[in-house]
Formats: C-alpha cells, sequence, structure tokens
C-alpha cells in the first residue's frame, strides 16, 4: 500500500468516524427549544436576583447609617447622663457640707 492509499483510508476512517460523532451528539428541535426555554428562564431569574440583591444592599446600607447615628445618639445621651451625676455628685458633696458648717454654727 503506497503512501496516498494509507492517507486516504486514514482520511476516509475519519470521516466515518466524525459522521458517527455528529450524529449522536445532534438534538431534536424539541429538545432545543426546551434547552433555549430554560435559558430563558435562567436569564430572567437572574436579573430578579440582581435587583433584589441591589434593593437589599440599599436596605442594608439604610440601615446601617441608620444604627450609627442612633449609636451616636446614644452615645451623646450616655455623655449627657454622667455629666449630670456628676453635677448631681457635686451638688450633693456640696450639700454636705453645707449640712456640717450649719451643724458647727448651730453648737
Amino acid at each position: 500500500m503506497s503512501i496516498l492509499e494509507k492517507k486516504e483510508k486514514n482520511l476516509n476512517d475519519l470521516l466515518d468516524k466524525l459522521g458517527s460523532l455528529t450524529s449522536s451528539y445532534t438534538q431534536s428541535n424539541s429538545s432545543s427549544q426546551k434547552i433555549l426555554d430554560e435559558k430563558k428562564q435562567l436569564f430572567l431569574e437572574k436579573k430578579e436576583i440582581e435587583s433584589k440583591n441591589i434593593e437589599l444592599m440599599r436596605e442594608h446600607k439604610y440601615l446601617k447609617d441608620k444604627l450609627y447615628k442612633l449609636q451616636e445618639e446614644l452615645k451623646k445621651k450616655s455623655e449627657v447622663e454622667l455629666q449630670f451625676n456628676q453635677e448631681i455628685d457635686e451638688l450633693s458633696q456640696e450639700t454636705e457640707s453645707l449640712v456640717k458648717e450649719i451643724e458647727k454654727w448651730q453648737t
């Protein structure tokens, strides 16, 4: 057998294998349409999920900002309460001092 005959035989064998592969991988038209429909449905679901994700991110940012503001407000109120308690303590000490002075003068 010559080299050309070998190449021709190999080529024919490859063409036969290729033909059997393409026929086994072809799908019916209904299967193709079903796959396209599923692809469209998945795409719509993806868009819906992305939209919900954007909304959730927006809500998360809003709540995060609101929480920060509430924490700041609580911090300020705590500072005011601390200052108030210090002033009460000072007044209490002054009152005790005055009471002691008054007692000294009365005796």
